[in-house]
């Protein structure tokens, strides 16, 4: 299981990489690097994938630098953290609260 004081800590060490893939997401999502740091070192894990390949990852429930709910995927590598992508969540997917996943019909 991902720790969430592990991610911050990778952050605190500047040990992130952000994907390629998650570069042009946010770029297209409207999502700062900041919003992603501040979703991380104040956020909460609400969702584990430990067996993604080729690390587990985890997501993450924060918010934007403006306040705004956003969810990040971010992979724990051992050393450092990989961001994988990250969005402005909505409640065609998740409850009310946003944490909570619906169930499919």
């Amino acid at each position: 299981m991902i720790d969430i004081e592990a991610l911050r800590e990778y952050y605190r060490q500047d040990n992130i990489i952000i994907s390629l893939h998650a570069q042009e997401r946010l770029r297209q999502r409207g999502i700062r690097a900041k919003d992603v740091r501040n979703c991380i070192m104040s956020g909460e894990i609400i969702e584990q994938y430990p067996d993604d390949f080729p690390f587990p990852s985890c997501l993450i429930f924060g918010y934007a630098v403006n306040g705004k709910i956003i969810h990040v995927v971010a992979s724990d590598e051992g050393t450092g953290s990989r961001i994988i992508t990250a969005y402005f969540p909505d409640n065609v997917k998740f409850e009310d609260d946003l944490k909570s996943r619906r169930e499919r019909k």
